[in-house]
């Protein structure tokens, strides 16, 4: 039986994957836009056949490596994923014969990775940042790409720099607006991520009408919106083309997540946090004039992110029964984690580049690399001292005698060493910052290295 879209009918799965033939559904948007005469339809992704707008990438990468002869039977396919490009490529890889393992960050969702490994994918799971960066030496991407380079079995498509990637948007989300809204689109708005979907879904539009606004919309440093990139994580990124685009604004997570609640509740769509992030970039960038017709992303749903909304809507977690584990934070935990939040301020973070000035100036802060030894011999930065976090409290001794002397803690991405702050704060000492950006950033901006190779000494 052929494929019949007005009959729904398949001969596989992956006659569902879309395009201008077979669309996903776009939905106005009814309570929650304050418009009079602006109209805003969310384009449902979730409706791809394995749950995501990644979908498209995923089908459209494996695509263009087949036509390039350099995947075939026998290959097996190594890609770093901040989530759904792996499920996406899991699930084509069932269908075609071509096994994924997929290196990814352990702050990735818990329900992502467990459908991950359900789907067939072997994770290997790393201290990286949600959505993985380019630069980063212990990182998910620099281990996809080690290994399709050292096992002549993988091949990495490597969606953070595969034309492929916007390809698929252009082959297919671009075309299906234009046709769903019969040209009558004037803005097209996207959450930032591998920036894929705005970059090849605006090419499309862009070539179809010069004047329609291609928006963009991206999290805040530090930020819990799996699949975004924040405008620091941008400018790592290859397909990241800004003089392409016509808008961009920053939206914080708090914002973020309550327009997905709103989203859910008062428009019954169930639209994930990258959702609430991409309409609000429409609300705050668009303005409220006849004619308009606002196209914004919906990537996926918010089914996949339960763990996320418990840690932003605690009071959402189930009750424990007598006797069972609290797997919702307690109060303590709130108050923990938001004392660790708290320390993205600039007066307890230092910058990558103020910090290297300072190790060459009179008042050389003491530098901590909490990281474990392995990755400290590795790269690190030049005169830090290796103290891991869980070693701390053991080595008090080798900290300064005095607690109004600077010290900086170092991780991979900045996020366990504001732990390592908050810890030394309670120490005494009052002149402690964390490094933004850990040791990725650090190596990000071109600043030097050293490492510890092991000698024939210690081999023997």
């Amino acid at each position: 039986m052929d494929t019949n879209h007005s009959l729904r009918v398949y001969d596989s799965i992956l006659g569902l994957l879309c395009d201008e033939q077979n669309p996903t559904p776009l939905v106005r948007l009814n309570k929650v836009v304050p418009f009079q005469h602006t109209r805003v339809y969310a384009k449902l992704e979730w409706y791809n056949p394995f749950g995501a707008v990644k979908d498209r990438v995923a089908a459209n990468l494996i695509r263009d490596a087949e036509e390039r002869g350099v995947l075939a039977a026998g290959k097996k396919l190594v890609e770093a994923t901040s989530g759904n490009t792996g499920l996406g490529l899991a699930m084509i890889g069932n269908a075609r014969g071509y096994p994924l393992q997929t290196p990814l960050s352990k702050a990735i969702p818990l329900e992502k990775r467990t459908v991950l490994r359900f789907f067939g994918a072997d994770l290997v799971e790393l201290d990286d940042s949600l959505c993985p960066a380019p630069g980063a030496p212990e990182g998910a991407i620099a281990r996809a790409r080690q290994t399709a380079a050292t096992q002549e079995e993988f091949e990495i498509l490597d969606q953070y720099v595969n034309e492929a990637n916007p390809g698929a948007h252009y082959r297919t989300t671009g075309p299906e607006i234009w046709r769903q809204t019969e040209g009558k689109v004037t803005h097209f708005v996207a959450g930032l991520g591998t920036c894929g979907t705005i970059t090849g879904t605006g090419r499309f539009l862009k070539e179809k009408n010069r004047e329609i606004k291609v928006l963009g919309a991206y999290p805040e440093d530090g930020h819990d919106i799996p699949g975004a990139r924040s405008k620091r994580q941008l400018d790592q990124t290859k397909l990241y083309f800004p003089d392409e685009y016509d808008g961009e604004i920053e939206i914080t997570n708090r914002d973020a997540y309550e327009m997905c609640l709103r989203l859910n509740r008062e428009e019954s769509i169930i639209a994930a946090p990258s959702s609430g992030m991409a309409v609000l970039g429409a609300l705050r960038l668009v303005p409220d004039e006849p004619g308009n017709v606002v196209v914004v992303i919906f990537p996926d749903n918010i089914f996949k992110y339960a763990s996320s909304v418990i840690r932003h809507f605690p009071d959402l977690a189930p009750p424990a029964e007598p006797g069972a584990d609290q797997s919702a934070p307690s109060k303590n935990d709130q108050f923990i984690a938001e004392l660790i939040e708290n320390l993205k301020n600039p007066y307890d973070t230092v910058k990558v580049k103020d910090l290297s000035e300072s190790i060459n100036s009179a008042d050389r802060p003491f530098v901590i690399d909490i990281r474990i030894p392995e990755h400290y011999a590795e790269s690190h930065i030049p005169g830090s001292v290796n103290i891991p976090q869980d070693d701390l409290s053991r080595r008090a001794a080798e900290l300064p005698d005095d607690r109004e002397a600077p010290i900086v803690t170092v991780c991979n991405i900045g996020k366990f060493s504001k732990h390592a702050t908050l810890y030394l704060k309670s120490r005494g000492y009052r002149n402690v910052r964390s490094a933004k950006g850990g040791l990725n950033e650090w190596i990000r901006k071109g600043l030097p290295t050293e490492s510890e190779k092991p000698t024939a000494a210690d081999a023997s």
